[in-house]
């Protein structure tokens, strides 16, 4: 085979590489994807701030998970699909499909009448979320060295730290707003999406404009069509083992499904080769396998303490849906620091492997002390130094072990390697809020019980059954007629704060407190589990391998696989 030599260049003036863009270039691009990524953040924020609201009005504070479930799963299955089609087809078709797919499950959402309903209109969201952020970390993996992207990574930052300020303040003035313009407040949460995804969508269709190779395909639907048979019957028997019994028929029927599934999967995915929508041939390489297990159990044990600490400031603490959402400006500073901070290190040093392995270990120990620390009445100061420490150790991960796994693969295969590694943290996000919320659920009467077991007899409370007022104030009827009638089990105290939490607002907080020391104790269950989970993480990163960064995008190491230009040398350190 021949090849025609490239014309020499002079030295003084080389001209730009072929595949690589400028800065300007670089921030025009960067423009259209922050919007993206604004609204999956922002929708994430003010979702988590406003569900117990939305549950409570539409009477099914114990359904939440279904909504939250539903949203994960259609994200999560979608994921790799938008990433395999991307690496074939483009990356612009697929991320103007996401943002418009988004923007309809959105306007489905504001008219939900029941949490059903809701979840349901979720799902769609959640099909159109697959794409929002796997696309736009390939894209940026596509025009930016991972030896430069830190450079860039600030603008990502900010559009999180904005979405961490907005999203909870927005989602609880929208929630603590009985109407707004003849909508229930919070109904506004969901249309809030419209008009920030109608000007992503001009922006993207203006500026998303990068080359792409065309290659020979075909789209690997067996894969796509076993991979959803073998997720969902897992989520879901995760959501609804605790009432069906876990050994029960239907859910052994979900675990044989999800085994078919999954295998007939792996069946797919050995025949169709290198088309597979999870090419195997990636697991071989040892550090996409590591990044993609841990990313797994990251996402598990993360959304396993992130969703229960919105649920602790409201119902235990009794703070509104804004200051919920203010109070978690701490988790969300220090995600943002130790992003940035890594970022910086990782582009000077090149090194990486640090960054994870301590982020896991911060999380690990966050998890661990809002399990010894947290009760009844634990400072909120307390409660907000636990969320910085596990915000600090969370920003250490995200970024690094997604660029750690665009780095180990061939840059043909960049968007399956980033919507993986998005696919397999939103897999085990998906599972740890089934699984947490189950565990919480499951457990919660059994602590109020136990609550007011230990409490009612006591002279204090005693005193207050016998207060006047007490007895005359309306509101502390149920709660009154169910200590009196000796309704202390489970299902006796708990039934109705299962429902609809909002009354425990409106009693007398004396009679309230077995209530909301129930609720704490069962939370400390769910923290001593997600902290066990995080330690497996840690314990795997240590056999994480450190591959030197490329110091080339993702478009000019393509070319060079593919013979178009010389790939540069990996560098261990700067250049």
């Amino acid at each position: 085979m021949t090849t025609t030599p490239a014309a020499p260049q002079h030295r003084s003036s080389p001209g730009p590489a072929p595949g690589s863009f400028t800065h300007r270039q670089i921030v025009t691009i960067l423009l259209g994807l922050m919007l993206g990524v604004l609204l999956a953040a922002l929708d994430q924020t003010i979702v988590s701030t406003a569900i117990r609201t939305i549950a409570d009005d539409l009477h099914g504070l114990n359904l939440q998970a279904w909504a939250t479930t539903a949203y994960l799963i259609t994200a999560t299955i979608s994921t790799p699909l938008y990433g395999k089609l991307s690496d074939l087809y483009g990356r612009k078709p697929f991320f103007l499909t996401a943002i418009s797919i988004f923007i309809i499950g959105s306007v489905l959402c504001t008219f939900s009448m029941s949490m059903y309903q809701l979840a349901v209109f979720r799902a769609v969201q959640g099909l159109g979320a697959g794409g929002l952020m796997s696309l736009a970390f390939a894209i940026i993996g596509d025009i930016v060295p991972p030896r430069e992207r830190a450079r860039y990574q600030g603008y990502f930052l900010a559009v999180f730290g904005a979405a961490s300020v907005v999203g909870p303040l927005a989602g609880g003035a929208f929630a603590g707003a009985a109407s707004i313009m003849g909508f229930a407040g919070w109904r506004w949460v969901f249309l809030l999406n419209v008009p920030i995804a109608a000007a992503a969508l001009v922006v993207v269709y203006k500026v998303l404009n990068i080359p792409h190779t065309p290659r020979e395909h075909r789209i690997d639907w067996p894969g796509a069509l076993a991979l959803t048979v073998g997720v969902i019957p897992v989520l879901v028997v995760a959501e609804q083992g605790r009432d069906w019994g876990w050994a029960s028929a239907p859910a052994v029927g979900c675990y044989v499904i999800a085994a078919a599934g999954l295998s007939a999967f792996v069946i797919a995915e050995r025949k169709i080769g290198d088309e597979a929508l999870l090419p195997l041939r990636l697991f071989r390489n040892g550090v996409f396998s590591v990044t993609s297990a841990a990313g797994l159990i990251i996402g598990t044990g993360m959304f396993g303490g992130l969703i229960l600490i919105p649920q602790y400031l409201q119902i235990v603490k009794g703070v509104s849906p804004t200051e919920a959402g203010l109070r978690l400006l701490p988790l969300m500073g220090g995600i943002m620091a130790a992003s940035l901070g890594s970022g910086q290190l990782t582009s000077r040093t090149g090194r990486y492997k640090i960054f994870p392995v301590l982020g896991t270990a911060l999380m690990t120990a966050a998890l661990l002390l809002l399990y010894l620390r947290l009760d009844v009445d634990t400072s909120l100061l307390e409660v907000e130094i636990y969320m910085a420490l596990f915000g600090l150790g969370l920003g250490g991960c995200l970024q690094t072990l997604i660029m750690a796994a665009q780095n180990a693969v061939p840059a043909r295969d960049m968007g399956v390697a980033t919507a993986s590694a998005t696919f397999f943290r939103q897999m085990g996000g998906t599972l740890g809020v089934a699984v947490f919320l189950s565990i919480l659920f499951s457990t919660v009467g059994a602590r109020i019980a136990d609550a007011f077991r230990t409490i009612v007899p006591t002279p204090g409370f005693q005193s207050v059954l016998a207060d006047p007022a007490v007895r005359n104030n309306p509101a502390n009827a149920t709660v009154l007629h169910t200590v009196r009638a000796g309704g202390v089990s489970g299902s006796g105290t708990a039934g109705g704060v299962l429902q609809n939490s909002s009354f425990l607002q409106h009693i007398d907080p004396r009679l309230a407190r077995p209530f909301l020391v129930g609720f704490s104790n069962a939370m400390d269950e769910v923290f001593l589990v997600a902290a066990g989970v995080m330690f497996i993480a840690f314990v795997l990163l240590l056999f994480l391998e450190e591959v030197p960064l490329r110091t080339q995008s993702g478009i000019q190491a393509l070319a060079a696989e593919q013979g178009g230009v010389p790939a540069p040398r990996r560098h261990a350190s700067p250049v």
